[in-house]
């Protein structure tokens, strides 16, 4: 039906006759001469009708905007001074001379150019018309590309496609499963996987080296800018490796696909602890593109008598921080305002600041509520230690560790991007040396990854100091989002029974639900390690993206429901007797 693509036609075919198809993006009347600019996935092509052709300049006349059209017509140049060099095609326009309208089409819900604003509910209830927009359809495209890339890439290191199930069991990995009722085993459920992990696992165990899976997950967890209840890893596996052959792998891959996708050198990864990341930056996935840290004051604030201050100071699992934001004395008292009620998200009862005016005049020099608390000399010595300058603020968290952490890490982020602070444009790292466990709000353990991650000490030192234990888990960072996380894995079956252990997993259980994998260990499991990246994030970095919902062709809104298809809905009672499923009547209120 077509000779090229509308984004294909340019000064190199001027004087040929040339057919093509695709939806009518603007039409135009002037002076008695039609114009449509036309549009496909390629591009967009203008095309000009004159009443010389008297049957398709009257075709044209009756055509709207997203009418389906298939155009003949001749390549010319345009006239002098109406090129348009934003545009593949502007050199040319196409003088029209056949033209049948293959479909017609509705009043669109929204207009598809990108200068009108459209609410993300309507977008998404029309998603086949959003998709159509140059946006969607660059992301689209773009995505495509990337996921090329990354298997050519590889492929050629010798990684294997490998496909895993989608219906499995269930696994404690983290967050809620989605269940699937078996009409066979009535009374059964398969769950859809959080990861491939175990079945990853197991192809080392079988000896296939080395695997990889651009893998559909599932997690059934509340839902924010950069999660989906379903989405796309970039899965990796590999045998007979450490932590610097897969991370290397990694970085080298990703480090191709900004170079080639975007021209783009985004240089060396440093490699940060993620206790010195927790502690200078409040987060295991720091934006190093920021120039503040958090720094710990609570030495000079045990002994006062404010206890706001001097209880977490005083207490093993308490924290009181000092985030110092240069030039931030001209933050006006409501934008002061508005970060507290901001850090009251994470946990924070309140944001405690002192402004540097003239640092010279000591504490006459500052502006502070709480100086009279804290005493004249801690004062000094705080701003001393955070090398204060004249236009500072400080801000100041005292709480529980987490809580202070969770508070300034995010404030840190928030005030660097209100206040235009980045240094660069791209700032990758990796985390490493995470605990292998972290304390529960009931007192027990659980896993900071998840169970099958090895830690770096034998199994009697782990059972010895379970809490104080590493792990070899990695974490790749950049731009303070987590791309992708790693580790190397638990391949002795004594090692794996003793984190079941550590984690109260009783050997039933175990038997239960990992059964197959302890089994496996027995029989010559390798050292192995592997990684997997989220694709959406990563799609949403490189092309700038707010949220993820704009890098995936039919994402669901954050209340995990497709508002295009009315899912999730209801199904006949027939077929939930086929699955022995009885629902409980709706509460009524």
């Amino acid at each position: 039906m077509r000779s090229h693509y509308c984004g294909e036609i340019t000064e190199q075919l001027v004087d040929q006759t040339v057919t093509f198809c695709g939806w009518v993006h603007r039409r135009r009347d002037h002076g008695g001469v039609i114009f449509l600019d036309v549009r496909d996935r390629e591009g967009l092509v203008q095309v000009v009708f004159d009443p010389d052709t008297v049957d398709a300049f009257n075709t044209a006349d009756s055509v709207r905007s997203e009418f389906v059209v298939q155009i003949t017509g001749r390549v010319r140049a345009r006239p002098a001074g109406s090129e348009n060099d934003n545009m593949t095609t502007g050199k040319i326009e196409i003088l029209g001379k056949e033209i049948n309208i293959l479909n017609k089409a509705n009043t669109p819900p929204f207009p598809l150019d990108e200068y009108s604003p459209v609410g993300e509910d309507v977008r998404l209830k029309y998603r086949y018309m959003d998709l159509r927009r140059d946006e969607m359809q660059h992301n689209l495209r773009f995505r495509h590309k990337v996921t090329t890339q990354i298997r050519n890439i590889l492929d050629q290191q010798g990684f294997l496609d490998i496909e895993t199930p989608i219906l499995t069991r269930a696994t404690p990995e983290g967050a809620r499963d989605y269940l699937v009722p078996s009409r066979t085993h009535q009374g059964s459920f398969f769950a859809l996987p959080q990861s491939p992990q175990l079945f990853k696992q197991l192809l080392m165990v079988s000896g296939f080296d080395r695997y990889y899976q651009i893998a559909k997950c599932f997690r059934d967890e509340d839902l924010r800018a950069d999660r989906q209840p379903e989405f796309t890893q970039i899965d990796m596996e590999a045998s007979f490796i450490e932590e610097k052959d897969i991370m290397g792998a990694a970085e080298t891959m990703i480090k191709d696909i900004f170079k080639q996708q975007m021209d783009i050198d985004l240089g060396e990864f440093p490699h940060m602890p993620y206790s010195e990341a927790m502690s200078r930056f409040g987060s295991d996935k720091p934006d190093l593109r920021i120039p503040m840290e958090l720094v710990d004051v609570a030495e000079f604030l045990q002994d006062i008598e404010f206890k706001v201050f001097a209880g977490p100071a005083k207490d093993p699992k308490g924290r009181v921080a000092a985030l110092k934001v240069p030039g931030g004395a001209e933050l006006s008292r409501k934008q002061i305002d508005e970060y507290t009620k901001y850090v009251g998200i994470y946990g924070a009862k309140g944001l405690a600041w002192i402004k540097v005016n003239e640092i010279e005049k000591g504490v006459e020099g500052l502006q502070s509520p709480i100086i009279k608390f804290i005493g004249d000399d801690n004062t000094m010595k705080i701003m001393e230690k955070i090398d204060a300058k004249n236009g500072d603020i400080v801000f100041f968290g005292a709480d529980k560790e987490t809580i202070v952490n969770e508070a300034l890490g995010a404030l840190r982020v928030k005030l660097g991007l209100d206040l235009n602070m980045l240094t660069r444009e791209w700032a990758p790292l990796w985390v490493v040396d995470f605990p292998m466990f972290e304390e529960t709000s009931e007192g027990g353990l659980t896993a900071i990854h998840h169970p099958f991650t090895a830690p770096s000490c034998s199994p009697e030192e782990l059972k010895a100091n379970p809490a104080t234990a590493l792990s070899r888990a990695y974490d790749m960072v950049l731009n303070g989002t987590e791309l992708g996380g790693g580790s190397i894995r638990i391949h002795d079956q004594e090692m794996q029974k003793t984190v079941f252990e550590i984690l109260n997993i009783s050997e039933e259980e175990q038997r239960e639900k990992f059964g197959f994998l302890l089994d496996a260990l027995q029989f010559g499991a390798p050292p192995h390690g592997g990684l997997a990246f989220g694709l959406d994030r990563l799609i949403m970095l490189m092309t700038g993206a707010e949220s993820i919902r704009e890098v995936i062709a039919f994402p669901k809104t954050q209340s995990a429901a497709c508002v295009m298809t009315a899912a999730p809905g209801e199904v006949p009672a027939k077929n939930l007797r086929e699955v022995g499923i009885q629902l409980r009547a709706k509460e009524t209120k």
